[in-house]
């Protein structure tokens, strides 16, 4: 075995068979809580990424969260990049964050909840996704065992954020229940998906990543070239289960 493939193997030994949590918790990165958060290092998720998960670009720095991307070599790969995931598994309820990204094409700046065959369970995913080439609009898609919507067209839809991600903070949210998932921007509805084949049925992580690609230019647009280092910056985020009261002034549940 190769030693990146020995780190990643010990890896997701790590990470599985997650706790299941319903309690609500809110965020605001004062600090990292290393009981709440793990920080993804040493790999990458396929050859379709140009950069290795390091633990270097992930920090809590003045009251945010820096998910970073870097010009500095790891392992085979030219860039360092960041990802952080709970490290425990979240069921129905609503999911919210504040964040701004950088902006360049070939990057994807995502706030999303996972669980999969890592863990020993079925491939089911929320996603919004910022692909930076384009920092006026965000993309929602649900996987359902390994499949996006109908498994040919996929569950991916496109919505205009009210400024571009890169100029100012927006707020993302979703609200996931067993049989449709609403999702918001800034605590405007702009999406509800119901049909059943779309909406998953397994507790997940959640994820905040910032990664690039030199291969998947026609939905990321050609990569180029990062010099300096850049990052996401995510003010808080918040679960709230289902059922419960609004928790803090800022969720979409104090506006229903």
């Amino acid at each position: 075995m190769q030693p990146c493939a020995k780190i990643l193997a010990a890896t997701l030994a790590l990470l599985a068979s997650p706790a299941f949590a319903q309690e609500a918790f809110l965020d605001d990165f004062d600090k990292l809580d290393q009981a709440r958060w793990y920080v993804s290092d040493g790999w990458s998720n396929g050859a379709h990424q140009n950069c290795t998960w390091s633990s270097d670009q992930v920090k809590a720095q003045n009251g945010a969260l820096q998910v970073g991307f870097a010009p500095v070599p790891k392992g085979n790969r030219q860039y360092r990049c960041g990802e952080i995931q709970t490290r425990k598994a979240y069921g129905f309820g609503t999911y919210e964050a504040r964040l701004k990204t950088p902006s360049g094409s070939g990057l994807n700046a995502a706030f999303f909840t996972y669980i999969g065959p890592q863990q020993g369970k079925p491939h089911d995913e929320i996603d919004f996704e910022i692909l930076t080439r384009d920092t006026s609009h965000v993309e929602t898609t649900t996987f359902v065992n390994g499949v996006s919507g109908d498994g040919e067209i996929g569950s991916g839809q496109s919505h205009a954020l009210p400024q571009p991600s890169d100029t100012d903070f927006t707020t993302f949210a979703f609200t996931w229940e067993p049989d449709r998932i609403r999702f918001y921007i800034d605590g405007e509805l702009v999406r509800t998906m119901d049909d059943p084949k779309t909406i998953p049925s397994n507790a997940q992580r959640i994820f905040f990543s910032l990664w690039g690609s030199d291969t998947l230019t026609d939905w990321m647009g050609s990569f180029t070239p990062v010099t300096t280092p850049i990052a996401m910056q995510v003010d808080w985020v918040a679960f709230t289960p289902l059922g419960e009261n609004c928790a803090f002034d800022a969720s979409i549940l104090c506006q229903q």
